[in-house]
């Protein structure tokens, strides 16, 4: 399953969470050499993820302290394996959520790793060798080439950093119903945050009618004027969502927060399908007569495998479509994650390793 283990000797600087107050201060720690099957990444951006979040304070109880988090990796190639054919030193490359798989089972021959049952994570895991995973919050990585892609030379590197995580998120469950092939359907997105904004954007392209929807009245003139959005629908406005019932084939709900799946059932067409992949900390109210009386599905979905990802950042380059982003410093990553815990971005942290930028404005 993988090759000799390589000695872990190269030191790299970077910035760590130690305890469940999630602050992240420096730190120094080993990685692999390069190996035949790996590529070494000099780490240009790493965006800021909500499961970054939930890792540094330990909200769902799986982290291993120290913690080095970010999935969202972008960076140029400095290093390749002997047996590596598909990269060469100076190509742009990244690396989303996955480190290690198992190779054999059924999902990674069908290139649907991500479904692996023994996968493993980029951080907060256990690498082949027994090693655990440190993320992009870095100045380095080593990957194994079969979990890296390349970027499209035209998207700019800081906002292409996202699409690792929110954009194949919500990238794969349009591709699974056929919405990047079939036109003019009717999507409705809930919430306009990391994923939402991203998913606004796939949809436009490929040619279909959105509406936001969102328990914010201010986001409208953000999602009609900012991204295109055709519609939107303020969903604690009960007038507003008796007049969309039965309207929409296809519906995204990107929402992290508690909530309510029946008022949204009830905007889905007869036989229409709901697809889940927000990550609540709390079950969701999930009540049977709108599913039942409208024959109606929910699913849910969970990022995407590399080959998915791979065709994801190629139509990202053909359309130009990156995520709105706010770059911040090495410095700032403890203040970029209050206010995302507070919902205060539009709509990406972004942080840029070599800080060798003008700070944003926190």
């Amino acid at each position: 399953m993988a090759q000799t283990t390589p000695k872990h000797t190269q030191t790299v600087h970077g910035w760590a969470a130690h305890d469940s107050s999630g602050t992240i201060t420096p730190y120094t720690f080993k990685r692999r050499e390069n190996g035949v099957n790996d590529v070494t990444i000099k780490i240009l951006y790493c965006g800021i993820c909500h499961t970054d979040l939930h890792h540094v304070k330990n909200d769902w109880g799986i982290t291993m302290y120290p913690v080095v988090p970010g999935h969202e990796i972008v960076g140029v190639v400095t290093n390749v394996g002997s047996n590596v054919t598909q990269f060469r030193t100076g190509d742009r490359a990244g690396v989303g959520c996955l480190a290690a798989t198992c190779l054999d089972c059924e999902f990674c021959r069908d290139e649907q790793e991500n479904y692996c049952e023994h996968a493993q994570f980029v951080y907060n895991a256990v690498f082949w060798d027994g090693s655990i995973t440190y993320g992009g919050y870095s100045e380095f990585i080593v990957a194994d080439h079969r979990y890296v892609v390349h970027v499209p030379e035209n998207l700019p590197m800081d906002a292409a950093a996202p699409l690792l995580c929110a954009g194949i998120t919500v990238f794969s469950p349009l591709k699974d119903h056929n919405l990047l092939e079939s036109k003019g359907k009717r999507i409705g997105i809930v919430g306009l945050g990391g994923l939402g904004h991203i998913a606004v954007k796939f949809v436009k392209a490929f040619g279909h009618h959105v509406s936001v929807i969102s328990t914010s009245a201010s986001k409208e003139k953000e999602a009609k004027e900012r991204l295109g959005a055709d519609d939107f629908i303020l969903s604690t406005n009960e007038e507003q969502m008796q007049s969309k019932k039965r309207s929409l084939d296809f519906v995204l709900d990107t929402v992290s927060a508690k909530h309510s799946l029946g008022p949204i059932l009830e905007l889905l067409k007869v036989k229409g399908t709901l697809v889940v992949v927000g990550a609540p900390d709390k079950p969701l109210d999930f009540p049977s007569f709108p599913l039942i009386f409208g024959k109606r599905v929910v699913k849910g979905s969970v990022i995407g495998s590399i080959k998915e990802t791979q065709e994801m950042m190629d139509l990202c380059g053909k359309h130009g479509i990156t995520c709105d982003v706010e770059v911040v410093r090495t410095d700032g990553i403890n203040r970029a994650l209050d206010r995302l815990a507070k919902n205060d971005v539009k709509y990406r942290f972004v942080i840029d390793i070599s800080s060798d930028r003008p700070a944003s404005k926190l």
